[in-house]
């Protein structure tokens, strides 16, 4: 292994005396040790956020921007270096860990883009008899100092999708990344040393959860950002009311196979779009796709493609250029989505494809009358298993999906532009995709869900209005 790597406080890297070991998820080989932040490099770090806001506020656009083209530059020429650490940590295939590098490109590329496009609004407010001469300008100002708690699926662009909006408004931020994977995080950290923006605007530390509750609860990190489980985040929700939260959480997302998708071509497509991406990550993605609804008519001619399909997906070593399904992500999670496989069939369900395991890889699975109580049905798996029924019509399809409490996003192979709008109307969901898998994700767009799946919104120009609020500078004696 390679020296121990440091954490970063306020710009700066530093170690301590206690040393942690990242293990490979897919063979448990040590990939790296980096030091664990002692309890006064938290409090440096926290020190560093809440006194740095005033410079912060002061960078310039073009300071900002500069600096967030800068990462995203760095992360583009070191990209082949970043997705074998990202698959070293995280067991995901490389081929998934080149996308989140060139995702991770983008994200902060974007982020450079709307921080210098973001100026305000100006109103005339002489529409009034009573304000004639006075003219408003609404500017949007950080909450204050952000602390971001990213999960282990993505390594590189949920953390991105923190640090980069949060930079981009002026807004120190805190970011600790998830146990399991916190190496890329500390790499984004050397890239981002590399910047002129005030040192204290941001810090990386991989903590643990004892200590990463003590942070939540700190009232100089007034704005939260978390992407986990539900349990977590709206714990963290109920615990802290008077901080402005933003959370992504879970979800069970639905890919529907509508009555009028019924060519080859079209059963073709879908079939292979719901394989790959109900098993990429190996499922662990909050849209992975869960649910699969079919049209009655079309049910016989789609399902023995999509079996073919998921049982054609390259499985095994992470490492090997070709494979598509990984591990998950330690042997905890594949004892838990084995027992859930192991219950729904006990309740009358019968796999089609899939059902084995060789320690954390879990075989690409797709499960048959599963009951709607069955946690395969209505959990979240976050494992590569999906659940196929049939729908009678477009309404029983759209009540189906609308049956859970999860509200992320949804997947509608339809060529109806009229179900098109209605499914934007009607289904209770962050994002609806058509004709295509509710995994599709563009980084620059609005990105959350309803109900159980959270509420605030990522995508750069989205977090940068979750993360600030208007001030109103309002102009007197104006000839306007």
């Amino acid at each position: 292994m390679t020296d121990p790597h440091p954490f970063w406080v306020a710009g700066r890297p530093r170690t301590s005396g206690e040393l942690h070991t990242v293990h490979n998820p897919y063979d448990g080989s040590p990939v790296a040790e980096h030091y664990l932040p002692a309890p006064e490099d938290i409090e440096a770090a926290v020190v560093a956020a809440d006194t740095s806001q005033a410079a912060a506020n002061a960078t310039s656009a073009a300071q900002r921007a500069d600096a967030l083209m800068h990462v995203s530059q760095q992360i583009s020429e070191r990209s082949e270096e970043i997705a074998h650490l990202i698959t070293a940590e995280n067991g995901k295939p490389l081929m998934w860990s080149r996308i989140e590098a060139i995702r991770a490109v983008s994200t902060f590329r974007w982020a450079a883009e709307e921080a210098r496009r973001w100026s305000g609004e100006l109103q005339r407010l002489d529409t009034e008899a009573s304000a004639v001469g006075r003219m408003a300008l609404v500017r949007r100002f950080p909450h204050g100092p952000v602390l971001g708690i990213a999960p282990f699926n993505f390594p590189l662009n949920l953390v991105a999708h923190k640090v980069a909006p949060a930079l981009a408004v002026g807004a120190p931020i805190v970011i600790k990344p998830a146990p399991a994977t916190p190496l890329t995080a500390l790499l984004l950290g050397e890239i981002l040393a590399e910047t002129d923006l005030p040192p204290g605007m941001w810090s990386v530390l991989p903590l643990d959860n004892q200590a990463t509750a003590e942070l939540v609860a700190d009232p100089r990190l007034p704005v939260i950002s978390f992407t986990g489980s539900e349990t977590v985040g709206f714990h963290i929700q109920s615990e802290q009311p008077t901080k402005h939260v933003v959370l992504e959480l879970g979800g069970n997302a639905a890919a529907a196979v509508l009555a009028d998708w019924s060519s080859d071509d079209d059963l073709d497509w879908a079939a292979q779009r719901i394989a790959t991406f109900g098993n990429y990550q190996a499922g662990q993605s909050c849209v992975s796709v869960q649910r699969i609804l079919v049209a009655e008519s079309l049910y016989d001619a789609f399902t023995p493609r999509l079996v073919a399909q998921m049982q054609a997906l390259p499985t095994g070593s992470p490492l090997d250029d070709g494979v598509v399904v990984g591990p998950v992500i330690n042997t905890a999670a594949a004892d838990r989505i084995e027992s859930w496989i192991t219950d729904a069939v006990a309740a009358g369900a019968k796999i089609l494809t899939g059902g084995s395991r060789s320690d954390t890889t879990i075989a690409p699975t797709l499960v048959a009358d599963a009951p709607a109580d069955s946690a395969v049905a209505c959990e979240e798996v976050f494992g590569p298993v999906m659940t196929i029924t049939t729908v009678r019509d477009t309404d029983d399809a759209f009540a189906t999906i609308n049956n859970s409490r999860f509200g992320l996003q949804a997947g509608i192979f339809t060529h109806n532009l009229k179900t098109a709008f209605r499914a934007h109307r009607e289904l209770h969901v962050g994002g609806v995709i058509i004709g295509d898998v509710p995994s599709f994700r563009a980084d620059q767009m609005p990105y959350g869900g309803v109900k159980s799946s959270g509420f605030g919104r990522e995508g750069l120009r989205s977090a940068m209005v979750d993360f600030t609020h208007d001030r109103v500078l309002v102009l007197t004696g104006l000839d306007l």
